[in-house]
């Protein structure tokens, strides 16, 4: 796949400090997901080990180049989810896999050249993990790089962000991701960045999965609850069964064009009988039970309680 249009200004600016020779330790990509950071990474990372790179970009024929693509490159290692001792894979980047990285990186780079490590998701480093990684950003060995990649950079200490050079992708200009759907051929381009919330990645990847005809059912479920029709748990546990965290999305981003639409024309399309600030409450509360289904509540009765309000 080509560059995302969005990337060039960081591309550019990441060479440029590569040519005078000032390259940072230590990276933070940052900023939503479907944004591509993690194909930014990628190539930076070819692109620097590479033997034959023509302004960063990799040669993808050498030696360098295709043991990066095999994932078998002797200086360059992705850091992530673990497995515990059972064999179930971990939530969260613990300890000793840092001070496994740090190991790795005392050691000479086996191409004479730099010494590549991705923490990826920085964010899922647990406590000890976070303060084990201090060390090797305060004291990093010479042509070592690490690279952090993080959808939700608030999540690591202030103590790591502020140790990185920090590159933020933010969502791009609306014709710039239009356009960029549209080359693509993404089916209903338009309505899915609307769905997506102008983040032309989710928007692909909702178009290609369906995710459309989802958002019309979230409506049309907002729609006849509010009338009386319906039940509250019938549509918790659908809802839990399929994507709920993206249902959810959906349903605050219903609920914010009833707020528009109310205030442009005094109805709105669900015909919700809360007002306004009923209305600023419920979409808060969507939200928050989005983020608490990653927890260990449980998902069908945080869906009932917010739907049972919503009725």
């Amino acid at each position: 796949m080509s560059p995302m249009p969005w990337h060039a200004e960081h591309w550019s600016r990441l060479q440029a400090r590569r040519a005078r020779d000032a390259m940072p330790h230590a990276l933070l990509l940052c900023g939503p997901a479907g944004l591509g950071k993690r194909d930014f990474m990628h190539r930076f990372a070819q692109g620097l080990l590479c033997s034959q790179s023509q302004d960063g970009e990799p040669c993808g024929h050498c030696r360098s180049c295709q043991l990066f693509v095999a994932g078998t490159h002797p200086d360059y290692a992705v850091l992530t989810y673990g497995l515990r001792k059972d064999g179930a894979q971990r939530s969260e980047i613990v300890v000793d896999q840092i001070r496994e990285l740090s190991s790795r990186l005392a050691m000479s780079s086996q191409f004479g050249g730099w010494q590549i490590v991705c923490i990826d998701p920085a964010d899922a480093m647990n406590a000890a993990a976070a303060n084990a990684l201090l060390k090797t950003l305060e004291e990093p060995s010479p042509q070592t790089l690490l690279l952090l990649v993080a959808d939700a950079p608030w999540r690591l200490p202030q103590t790591i962000r502020s140790r990185c050079q920090r590159i933020e992708f933010h969502l791009p200009p609306r014709e710039q991701a239009l356009a960029w759907l549209q080359q693509l051929e993404v089916k209903d381009a338009v309505a899915a960045l609307d769905a997506a919330g102008g983040n032309p990645g989710l928007a692909r990847a909702w178009s290609e999965q369906g995710a459309l005809a989802r958002r019309q059912e979230v409506r049309k479920d907002l729609g006849a609850l509010a009338a009386g029709r319906g039940e509250a748990m019938e549509v918790a546990k659908r809802w839990l069964d399929n994507e709920p965290e993206q249902r959810l999305w959906f349903a605050a981003q219903a609920v914010a064009d009833e707020v528009k639409a109310r205030a442009a024309t005094g109805a709105g399309p669900l015909a919700s009988q809360l007002d306004a600030e009923s209305l600023d409450q419920w979409y808060m509360l969507a939200n928050r039970t989005r983020d608490s289904l990653r927890g260990p509540l449980r998902g069908d009765l945080l869906l009932l309680e917010l739907l049972a309000r919503w009725r």
